[in-house]
């Protein structure tokens, strides 16, 4: 049964707790359970209804949680694992702009034909089995038994399972017998369920681990490591830690995903993938295939260089100010402004975002090393051709423009933004780094309910409560000028006549400006994000000697808005 995206039932974009009232009786109770199993005895009731459980040991899974890089580590082992000719499937969260986006086969995203026709078939088996004491399953509880069913009729030869959020509980763990689990690097996150120490959230992430399945993990702080030891000697689980991955062994080649830290996940990847081929009994005809002796295999490699994750250390350059046809775009100077996009939410990822950021604009007058893979490229060339495109510029006209890095930035509520903004500047800092300007916005998805990547997107919000940015603002001003900034009124909103500051705002470096007459001069607080996105485009569009450099971080959600806004 298929029905257009406007007649779907769940609003699959907003944030989880909007959907409460659709999925679970108790709101109270809902913060704390949207990612954990609903359980019946033993068993989970809604594989029971679906009929997955004695399917989901055919899909040779690989289960991967840990606080950073999880979702980098996935995609490095789906990528290494479709090189070697495997028909694969990869289940990831959260998803940016379209929830297909969760779902790949064979390193694209399910149709959409396909999502429809599984979505309803769980969604009505589900649902006639409803009572008071059996409701829907939780959104991520959902998605995650939709998965196990895609997976499971599309007939691949491996699952890589991404954990949503910690472990033990965890819908993702109801796979009892996975091929090989992997722990990427841990951190402090979701501190209001997982704990708020190391050793509680090690906890949490180890109970993925199944007695006597190969287990990887990367190096830890050791009050991390010693729990994920105890946890694997109980269990009698052989847990190795590896090595970040050499650069001298990918033979030349450039990871597709940026930044430093990708060494970490990807040489966890190489050992799962590793150990994945070893188990199945394929490893031998992999060495078989290679043409050359080598400590990686070609077909390792190659997925190395051709894995591809959104919205985490992306840089996209908008050239949507500078042309009007694709006719022109290549000889418009394309670099006037550029997005740099990464998710960070925690204490350790805003540090690793600040160091890939201050590495890229620093290297931003030889662009090509900017590039990401030519596979990404061409997928870049054709599902975003309009105004999304990566490509070499001259050099010596890229060198006359006047650089200004500015931060967009905005957090959950529960975050703190006291730890992530102080460590995010004096990061920059240290590499030299400074902003021009930051502007704090609200995520579009914290009130657009967007169904897929093709749904309306508002233009703006009037009598938008900013109070939570405007709090945003008053930091940044703190750190930056060292001042309480009690000067905006806590309650103050914003409407359409106000939202915008004026061109100039961009020029100014920080170190220029000040509080004066009531007004930030080096931040701003802007109501709607698509009218930051088109005052931006405008700056740039009137002063063609300007190159816009823009962070956006914080929030998964704002990069998947901002990326959303970039494409159309």
């Amino acid at each position: 049964m298929k029905l257009p995206w406007k007649h779907f039932p769940l609003s699959l974009r907003v944030r989880n707790v909007d959907l409460a009232h659709l999925l679970v009786p108790d709101m109270e109770n809902w913060k704390g359970c949207r990612c954990i199993l609903r359980l019946k005895g033993s068993k989970h009731v809604s594989l029971q209804i679906l009929d997955l459980e004695e399917h989901i040991p055919k899909l040779k899974i690989i289960h991967v949680a840990g606080t950073k890089g999880k979702g980098s580590t996935c995609a490095f082992c789906e990528a290494i694992l479709r090189e070697c000719g495997f028909r694969t499937g990869l289940f990831t969260s959260p998803h940016l702009i379209d929830v297909r986006e969760r779902f790949r086969i064979n390193g694209l995203d399910i149709s959409e034909d396909k999502f429809l026709f599984y979505f309803w078939d769980c969604w009505n088996q589900l649902k006639q089995q409803v009572t008071e004491d059996l409701p829907m399953p939780p959104l991520f509880q959902f998605l995650t038994v939709l998965a196990f069913k895609i997976f499971v009729c599309e007939q691949v030869d491996v699952a890589i399972i991404e954990v949503g959020l910690g472990g033990t509980k965890d819908s993702t763990n109801v796979i009892k017998v996975p091929v090989v689990c992997g722990i990427a690097t841990l951190g402090m996150d979701h501190t209001e369920v997982l704990g708020d120490t190391l050793g509680e959230i090690a906890s949490h992430k180890s109970g993925i681990f199944k007695p006597q399945i190969p287990a990887f993990t990367v190096h830890q702080l050791s009050e991390a490591m010693d729990v994920l030891h105890e946890k694997a000697n109980e269990l009698a689980v052989p847990l190795k830690v590896v090595e970040p991955l050499d650069e001298r062994k990918l033979d030349g080649l450039k990871l597709s995903l940026s930044g430093d830290h990708q060494f970490t996940n990807a040489g966890l990847a190489v050992s799962l993938c590793k150990c994945w081929l070893q188990r199945t009994g394929n490893w031998e005809k992999i060495l078989q295939n290679d043409k050359k002796e080598a400590n990686i295999p070609e077909a390792f490699l190659r997925g190395l260089a051709a894995a591809r994750l959104s919205g985490r250390a992306q840089i996209v350059y908008d050239l949507s100010s500078n042309c009007n046809s694709s006719s022109t775009l290549a000889e418009s100077s394309s670099g006037d402004l550029i997005f740099y996009l990464d998710g960070a939410h925690s204490p350790e990822s805003m540090e690793v975002c600040a160091r890939w950021f201050s590495s890229a604009v620093q290297e931003s007058k030889q662009l090509p090393k900017l590039l990401s893979s030519s596979h990404d490229v061409e997928i870049i060339k054709e599902v975003w051709g309009s105004g999304y495109i990566q490509s070499e510029r001259d050099s010596s006209v890229e060198s006359n423009k006047i650089s200004k890095k500015i931060l967009l930035f905005n957090c959950m509520e529960v975050r703190d933004p006291q730890i992530l903004l102080p460590r995010l500047v004096s990061t920059c800092a240290s590499s030299g780094t400074y902003f021009s300007k930051a502007i704090f916005v609200p995520s579009m998805s914290t009130y657009n309910k967007v169904t897929s990547g093709t749904s309306a997107i508002p233009s703006g919000i009037s009598n938008r409560d900013l109070s939570w940015q405007f709090s945003l603002q008053r930091l940044w001003e703190k750190i930056i000028h060292g001042i309480e900034g009690d000067i905006l009124d806590k309650s103050s909103k914003l409407d359409s006549a106000e939202t915008l500051p004026p061109r100039e705002f961009v020029y100014e470096d920080a170190s220029r400006c000040s509080p004066a007459d009531g007004i930030f001069g080096c931040s701003s607080v802007i109501s709607s994000l698509p009218l930051t996105i088109k005052w931006l485009r405008d700056c740039v569009r009137e002063n063609p000697a300007l190159r816009v450099q823009v962070l956006v971080t914080g929030s998964l959600h704002l990069v998947g808005d901002v990326l959303k806004l970039l494409k159309r």
